[in-house]
């Protein structure tokens, strides 16, 4: 048995409820992380937003249904609880984080102190991906990234399939352009 029909299982159960929401916590917990952190970057932002959605998620786990799936759920919450906290930035530094150098900066110093692993060719691709903006970011990562399919990301940013392929093709466009690519 799966890790999901595992949760499901226990989710029809009232009083094992608790114990559906800590097996979703150990099977999604990483992988939400790092959706999250490729949206906000910042690891304390991240943690911060992390645990608002899974406030979110144990307030409505009695309304989770299964009509989609359990990990589509889960990241149109994180991906709706990260696009709050970059409205809520924004409103609050009246700027653009698409415009935001600090964002750099960030990526830059989180890079350095090793919170960012990988090569050359990885950390490049990471700095062309945040010059991107908001909304073909989040495209980019949840289909590069995470593997989901264009129905997936629609039901997870309740976008369009050809809006969100659009998105996909035009941030493709703009980091080979970055990255010198033809």
């Amino acid at each position: 048995m799966s890790a999901d029909e595992k949760i499901l299982e226990l989710l029809a159960d009232e009083n094992r409820r608790q114990e559906a929401f800590g097996l979703i916590l150990s099977t999604y917990k990483e992988r939400l992380y790092y959706l999250v952190r490729k949206i906000l970057i910042d690891h304390d932002d991240t943690d911060d937003v992390l645990q608002e959605v899974f406030i979110k998620v144990w307030k409505n786990l009695g309304s989770y249904r299964g009509d989609s799936q359990l990990y589509t759920w889960l990241y149109r919450i994180a991906t709706n609880e990260s696009l709050s906290f970059i409205r809520r930035r924004k409103k609050a530094q009246n700027i653009s984080m698409d415009e935001n150098p600090e964002l750099m900066n960030l990526f830059e110093s989180n890079s350095k102190a090793g919170h960012i692993s990988g090569d050359d060719i990885a950390i490049a691709l990471q700095r062309a991906v945040l010059q991107l903006p908001e909304k073909q970011r989040i495209v980019f990562n949840l289909k590069y990234f995470e593997y989901l399919s264009y129905e997936e990301i629609s039901e997870i940013t309740s976008t369009t399939v050809g809006g969100l392929k659009a998105n996909y093709h035009a941030a493709k466009k703009r980091i080979e352009e970055i990255l010198g690519g033809d």
